[in-house]
C-alpha cells in the first residue's frame, strides 16, 4: 500500500473517531440538560450538574456552548426542530384544512406521548422565561406550516377567526396539561383519550 495513502486512511479514521466522540458528548449534554431542567428547573441546574450527569468535564461544555443560557437556547431550538419535523412529516398543503389539522395534531400527540422528556422540556421553555426572545422566535418559525394552515382555515371560514395564540392554547396546550397530569400519576393517557382530545380541539376552533 502506498505510504501516503496509508497515512491518509489513518488520518480519516482518526478524524471520524473524534467526530463520533464529539457527537456522543454533545448528545449526552443535550440529554442531561433536558433531564435536569425538567426535574430541577433552569435556575437549579448549574453547569457542574449537567457536566456530571453527561460524564464530561465542565470545560467540555464550553467547546460546544458559550454558557448555560446558550446551552438551553440551542437545546430548545434543536428539540423544537425535531418536534415540528415529526409533526409535519405526513402533512401536505394539498389536504383540506380539517384533514391537515387532524394529521398535524395527531402527530404532535404522538411526539408528546412517545418523547415525554423532550415534550416536557419544550413545555417548560414555552411557558416560562428560561430561553431568550430570539430563541423563542426561532422556535415559532418552525411552526409556520401550522400557522399557515390556520390562516387558510380562517380565510375559508372553516375555523374561527381567533389569534394564533388562542388557537394554540385551545388545541395544543391541553396535551401538555395531560402529560403533566400523567407524570403526577393522577391520569393515564390512552388511545381513546387522544381521539377525544382531538375531537375537543377541533370542535373548539371550527366554525
Amino acid at each position: 500500500m502506498n505510504v501516503h495513502f496509508f497515512h491518509y486512511i489513518c488520518t480519516r479514521i482518526y478524524i471520524m473517531n473524534e467526530l463520533s466522540k464529539s457527537e456522543i458528548k454533545r448528545k449526552a449534554l443535550v440529554e442531561a440538560t433536558v433531564s435536569l431542567v425538567n426535574n430541577n428547573g433552569f435556575h437549579a441546574t448549574p453547569i457542574s450538574k449537567i457536566a456530571k450527569m453527561a460524564n464530561v468535564s465542565p470545560a467540555t461544555i464550553y467547546l460546544y456552548f458559550e454558557n448555560k443560557q446558550d446551552l438551553v437556547n440551542k437545546v430548545y431550538i434543536e428539540i423544537k426542530q425535531a418536534f415540528t419535523q415529526y409533526a409535519f412529516e405526513q402533512y401536505s398543503e394539498q389536504m383540506s384544512v380539517k384533514n391537515g389539522f387532524e394529521v398535524i395534531w395527531k402527530r404532535i400527540a404522538e411526539f408528546k406521548t412517545q418523547q415525554i422528556e423532550k415534550a416536557m422540556f419544550l413545555g417548560q421553555c414555552d411557558n416560562t422565561p428560561i430561553i431568550d426572545p430570539y430563541s423563542r422566535q426561532e422556535g415559532i418559525k418552525h411552526l409556520e406550516p401550522l400557522i399557515d394552515l390556520w390562516k387558510r382555515g380562517k380565510d375559508q371560514r372553516v375555523i374561527k377567526p381567533l389569534s394564533d395564540y388562542l388557537l394554540y392554547a385551545y388545541t395544543i396546550n391541553p396535551l401538555s396539561f395531560l402529560l403533566v397530569m400523567q407524570q403526577q400519576g393522577v391520569f393515564k393517557i390512552e388511545s381513546k383519550h387522544i381521539e377525544e382530545a382531538y375531537q375537543a380541539a377541533w370542535n373548539s376552533i371550527k366554525l
